[in-house]
This record gives C-alpha cells, structure tokens and sequence, in this order.
C-alpha cells in the first residue's frame, strides 16, 4: 500500500511538469489496476484502459523473448501476463514491470497516447501476425516431469 501511495504521489508530481509534443495532448492521470492493466487520460479528454498483454507485447524496449520470424518480431503467449508494478521515470512515463519477469520498456506518455490511439489496429495486427506464423496468444504447456 506504502509503495502504491509513492507511485501516486511521484505520478501527480510528474503529471504537473510535464510538456508533450505538439501533437500529443498533456497528460492528466495514470492509474494501474495491477495485474491486469493501466489507464491513462490527457487533458483533452481523451482516456485509454491498456492491458497487460497489450502493453507487453508492444514494449518499447528490445526483449530476449521476442521470437524473429523474416523481418517481423513477434511476441506470443502473452495473454496471461500480469502487471506487478509501474515505476516513475523522470518526468516523461513509467517502467512496466511485468510477471514474466520483463523490465526494460520505458513507457512515455506520448507512447501511451500513441498506443490507445491505435489500440484496435495494433490488437487486430498482432492477432493476424500470430496466425500467419502459427502462434497463439496463450502460453505453451510447458512438459510435466510424468511427460519426460
């Protein structure tokens, strides 16, 4: 609860120094509804609900797990992870720390805008890209020891 109430107190401060981009609109509130996803709403008006998948497979950072199939990196079986906490970085965004261990994205507000903004064509992408290549959003069953 002690670390929550940080996470607020240091997001309300970042909230009240920050300066987007032209096109971005400044940010108003960020909440994170741990595991399952955060919130984001602009000055305009303007509110995305972001899940944990969603936020995992689009990670802005370069991750190990990614698995490069030609050109496209994909991402799959994601749909369960789980969002343990989101931590304040300068006065820009958050980093996402995720239960499948992954820390590394920095998750700007513009990004955030960027990412709600096109949240149905990316899904819908992403959905398609999984097909082409045979891989599911849900994770492999991994080998009991009684299946060895």
């Amino acid at each position: 609860m002690a670390t929550r109430f940080r996470l607020v107190m240091a997001m309300q401060r970042t909230i009240q120094r920050i300066h987007t981009l032209v096109d971005t609109p400044r940010l108003k509130s960020f909440s994170l509804n741990a595991p399952k996803s955060v919130d984001v709403e602009y000055a305009n008006g303007v509110k995305f609900s972001l899940s944990a998948e969603f936020l995992r497979v689009y990670s802005p950072a370069a991750d190990g797990k990614i698995r490069s199939i030609g050109s496209e990196k994909v991402i799959s079986g994601r749909r369960h992870v789980g969002i343990m906490s989101a931590e304040p970085v300068g006065n820009y965004g958050v980093r996402i720390v995720f239960d499948d261990l992954h820390k590394t994205g920095i998750y700007s507000w513009d990004y955030f805008f960027n990412l709600g903004s096109n949240k149905f064509t990316l899904m819908r992408n992403y959905i398609k890209t999984l097909k082409k290549h045979g891989l599911s959003r849900d994770p492999s069953k991994r080998k009991s020891s009684k299946d060895l």
